[in-house]
């Protein structure tokens, strides 16, 4: 490492020239930067034409090329799980989290940009010094000279005060003044420091927007599950009242002698089913109703009041927009946040690469010394120094090598996870359309087969009550009523959160224009 200073005695005359010098010079210098390193060029990567194209069935929901919604939970048409996206948005701790780590990039921004300008300080101080004999006044051949004025302090350099003692009597040193330096970034590696510094802050704001989607996301399918849970509740329960009908009939016939004890145990054992799953459903709905309340940064029970009547289960529209493919990496907050730290790599490689150049700054002082207080402010005591200042690396014991290979690995890396967060966001959505049409495929034929059912215990039950069948038919219809209105319940939750799938893998839940101009 070299370190040259230059410096020369200046009159006032050519300290006015030596500052209109360097002020051209500055100039000049400005107007043929350049800043070493690639330039980011964003990269593209083109989703398959059949992405977003499946056709459909006519009677299946189909889907259009509308763009996404930031508010897609409104085409649920259910204004209290609006409320509830509303508030997650302003109450969730994650969500809060990420503004905070957003801030703390910002401020990080802030202090990489303060390197582009000149620095001021100032200083002053009250020193009490004593020099050595064996110093610089041994150079001088004073340090064991008897002086006539040094038993007053008046000449500090001469000998001592006291006799037989060498080297001057202490003394006090006052000074203060202003220190100013500023390096010229000629190689561009404060601009290049700041870009990274700025992608890097552009990064942790699409992060925060990712956090936004997965738990609007989240929101959606705890709530829409709760639902689906209070529906099985309420088919059990209904299913328990059918049950006890069914006892008390078959045990009216065992009375009446027209049918044996194993009717009313049948019923009873029924009855008894029914009524065990109940505690297990009311369970998950405690759950679920506490996990609306976790995400909304609430106590337990806390929503329980607001959540706990039957809605029954929001559908899904009949048409679901879904945007262009080629909108796909636009909207989807993971991928412009790699996309930003791909950013941030490249430009991280400028910074590596500047440190091989010289660096140049212009640093000067400016102030006053005296030996007494009251001489401190005098002109005649100013002092000054200005000038350029060279640094020039020359060994370095391979850091700087290793430093560049570090951070070309690294933006080899960044670009790596690039294309596989946008080729796992093609199959995502590819997947969860497929999820959707067949569970929309699924929930057409259950609901063909507890109307069925339905048709069929009614007929066991007339037949039983007429003496025309056993009590067994009675029971399978029942059961297979039951089981099919489970399933039918369960199916339509997954076609509603197979949807919310859905606007998560595509980005849905945050507004593309988040990115602040505070962040510039």
């Amino acid at each position: 490492m070299l370190l040259c200073v230059f410096s020369l005695p200046l009159s006032p005359m050519s300290v006015n020239l030596h500052l209109r010098a360097a002020c051209y010079a500055l100039a000049l210098t400005g107007l043929g930067a350049c800043a070493v390193g690639p330039d980011f060029e964003a990269p593209s990567m083109a989703p398959p034409a059949q992405l977003l194209a499946t056709p459909v069935a006519a009677d299946i929901s189909g889907f259009s090329n509308a763009p996404v919604e930031s508010d897609w939970w409104a085409l649920f048409n259910d204004p209290l799980l609006s409320s509830l996206e509303a508030r997650v948005a302003a109450q969730n701790l994650e969500l809060q989290a990420a503004e905070a780590r957003v801030g703390q990039s910002r401020a990080r921004l802030r202090v990489v940009g303060a390197d582009a300008y000149p620095t001021f300080s100032a200083n002053g101080s009250e020193l009490r010094e004593r020099a050595s004999p064996n110093g610089i006044l041994k150079l001088t051949g004073t340090s064991g000279a008897v002086s006539a004025t040094a038993a007053n302090g008046a000449d500090p350099f001469g000998t001592s005060a006291l006799k037989g003692e060498m080297g001057s009597p202490p003394y006090s040193l006052w000074q203060y003044g202003i220190d100013a330096s500023w390096e010229i970034d000629i190689w561009g590696k404060v601009r290049r420091a700041k870009e990274s510094a700025k992608a890097t802050s552009d990064a942790a704001v699409f992060d925060r927007e990712a956090v936004r989607v997965l738990v609007s996301a989240e929101v959606a399918r705890t709530y829409l599950a709760l639902r689906g849970v209070q529906a099985m509740l309420a088919i059990a329960r209904k299913n328990q009242d059918i049950a006890q009908t069914s006892l008390r009939l078959a045990t009216r016939r065992q009375e009446q002698g027209v049918a044996t004890s194993y009717d009313p145990a049948s019923a009873g054992a029924q009855l008894a089913t029914v009524t065990a799953s109940i505690p297990e459903l009311e369970r998950q709905r405690a759950e679920l109703m506490n996990a609306l309340a976790l995400l909304l940064g609430e106590a337990p029970h806390a929503l329980d009041d607001e959540l706990g009547g039957e809605a029954g289960i929001p559908a899904p529209p009949a048409i679901v927009p879904l945007g262009l493919p080629s909108d796909l990496a636009r909207r989807r907050p993971d991928i412009l946040r790699v996309e930003a730290e791909l950013h941030a790599a490249t430009a991280a490689i400028g910074v590596a690469k500047a440190n091989f150049y010289p660096s140049v700054s212009l640093t000067g002082s400016f102030g006053f010394q005296a030996l007494k207080f009251t001489e401190a402010g005098d002109w005649s005591a100013r002092q000054f120094a200005i000038g350029p200042v060279l640094h020039l690396p020359i060994f370095e014991g391979g850091r700087l090598m290793g430093t560049l290979a570090l951070t070309k690995a690294r933006q080899q890396e960044a670009a790596i996870r690039y294309r596989q967060t946008v080729l796992a966001s093609w199959h995502e959505v590819d997947d969860a359309m497929t999820a959707y049409r067949a569970e929309q495929a699924r929930d057409m034929q259950l609901g063909a087969a507890v109307e069925s059912n339905r048709i069929a215990f009614r007929t066991a039950q007339q037949r039983y009550a007429q003496g025309a069948t056993t009590f067994l038919s009675v029971l399978i219809a029942q059961r297979d009523l039951l089981a099919s209105e489970n399933a039918l319940a369960r199916s339509r939750t997954d076609v509603s959160i197979s949807m919310v799938k859905l606007y998560k893998v595509l980005g849905g839940g945050w507004s593309p224009g988040v990115i602040s101009d505070a962040t510039e």
